[in-house]
Formats: structure tokens, sequence, C-alpha cells
């Protein structure tokens, strides 16, 4: 299975050397390999993990100060991503700059995989904390951000969150308390898909005036395409230098659930939905003519 994977994912390359340094390169193998994980374990969650993919990309390709070949190094920055049901578009980012090999994918979800369906750390490097359970990413990398500012470290913590899990308060309370230690280490990345689970967000608990609101807890606070690479790197360059001015940095990436594949896009069935059959082969063909 894990030779039949690789092949399918990087045969559109046919054979030229991978730069998964690009950050518009990595988005699309985030999206390759998102199709076949999902494919080939049942799993669902693919609409989340296509919005996610050029923020993930971006992150990986610079943004974040990390080694491969040093997981634990003491000075890396630190991810959580609180939304862990987006977790193989994470786990496809670490494997495609080197953390673990790109064929373990394949084993994404299977019985007794390290890869669970909601993102783990449990043997898996460059993952820092388990997730899934929404609402408690952010309140996790404000403990760490403290704990460095504390430690008068260098590192920043990044926590990527999804717009739905707003509606939980352990998210506002996090977000006061950042703001109470200044903590100006500390960057959050929300998936603004206005989707979650069942609905729009909208018809569930409504966010606006979202950017108001997050300007208001104290945040510097951002909004931007979270498909455009150059506009994320901007983002996070901005947030970077806010390093100093006692407040922590949000920005808000405006994405397209399911973004790449037509048919799932905005398409709420695409939250719980697995990619077989005709919609597989379909969705396929359109990753497969976006190469980049």
């Amino acid at each position: 299975m894990s030779e039949t994977y690789t092949v399918k994912t990087h045969a559109a390359f046919e054979g030229q050397p991978i730069n998964t340094a690009d950050p518009r390169v990595l988005a699309w193998l985030i999206r390759r390999h998102g199709l076949e994980m999902t494919h080939i374990s049942r799993g669902s969650h693919i609409g989340a993990i296509f919005s996610l993919a050029e923020i993930m990309a971006t992150l990986y390709t610079g943004a974040l100060n990390v080694d491969p070949e040093n997981p634990k190094w003491p000075e890396r920055d630190r991810l959580i991503l609180s939304k862990g049901h987006a977790g193989a578009a994470v786990y496809a980012a670490l494997a495609e700059r080197g953390f673990f090999p790109v064929e373990e994918l394949s084993t994404h979800y299977a019985n007794g995989s390290r890869l669970s369906g909601h993102v783990s750390h449990k043997g898996i490097p460059g993952v820092e904390f388990s997730t899934g359970s929404l609402g408690h990413g952010l309140a996790v990398a404000a403990g760490m951000a403290l704990g460095g500012k504390m430690d008068k470290a260098a590192w920043r913590v990044y926590a990527v969150l999804g717009d739905g899990e707003c509606d939980e308060g352990s998210v506002w309370e996090a977000a006061l308390q950042a703001h109470q230690y200044k903590l100006d280490n500390l960057i959050a990345v929300i998936d603004h898909n206005r989707m979650q689970s069942l609905d729009f967000c909208e018809n569930t608990i409504a966010l606006e005036p979202f950017a108001d609101k997050w300007r208001s807890f104290g945040w510097n606070t951002q909004v931007v395409d979270g498909h455009d690479v150059d506009a994320l790197r901007a983002a996070f360059e901005q947030a970077k230098a806010n390093r100093g001015k006692g407040k922590p940095s949000v920005i808000i990436a405006e994405t397209t659930k399911g973004k790449g594949v037509s048919f799932m896009e905005n398409d709420i069935l695409w939250h719980y939905r697995t990619p077989q059959g005709e919609e597989y082969e379909a969705a396929l063909r359109e990753l497969e003519a976006q190469r980049p």
C-alpha cells in the first residue's frame, strides 16, 4: 500500500525534484496527501484539511523555526493544532519536510498506527500536543508561551484554531489570559472557513464582528486571505515583529472549506464525508490539474 500511495502522490512530478520549501508546492502536496489519507483510511475531515493547506505550508516553509533533524531542539518554536480533527494536514507537512518518512502517511487512521485521526504527539516527531476536544489548544499554547516568557526564551508558540471552536468559552478565557500576561510570544491563526460540523457558523453561533472581538480582547489582529501564501507570510512577519510590544497576535485567515475540489468547496457534507468511488476519482483529477 505504501508504494502505491507514494507513486500516486508524487507521480505528477515525473521524477523531478520536489521543492517542498515552496509553500505552493507543499500546500498542493498537503491536499494530495489529505485526499489519499482519507480515501485509504475512510476517514473524515477532508474539508478542514483542504482549508488549512496554505496555512500549514506557510508555517512549515519559514514561519516556524524548527529542525526536522532535531525535533526536540530546545530553541524550536512550538505549534499546537487546536482543531485536531484536521491532523492529516500536519502529518503531511511534517512528512514532506523530513520529520518522518512520507510512506508512513499510508497508515493514517489504521489500527495500530501512530498517525491517529485526530493529531497525536505520541511518538510522532514534530507534534507537540494531542488535540481533538475543541477549545483547548489556545489555552495550552498560552501556558507554553507564559512558560517561555518566564524563562526569557527566544522561541514562539503558534496555535491554529478553527472558527467554529471559538464558540467555546475556554478560547476566550485563554484570550483574556494571554492579554493579561502580555504574551507577545504567542501567535494564533484562525482557519476562518465559516463552517462547523453540521452548518455554517452564522447559523450556529454567529462570530461577527470577529476581528473586532479579538481587538477588544487586546490582541494584535490581522485579517488575511488564508489561501494566499504571500499574504500569510507577510502576516506572520508582522506578528513576529510585534514581539516586545506586550500583545499576543492573531491572524484571521479567510479560507474556503474543501478548497481545491469544486464539489467539496463550501459543502458541509465534506466535514465528515470520505472520498470514495467516483467522488475520489473526480477529486483526484481536479487536484492533478492544479499541480504547481
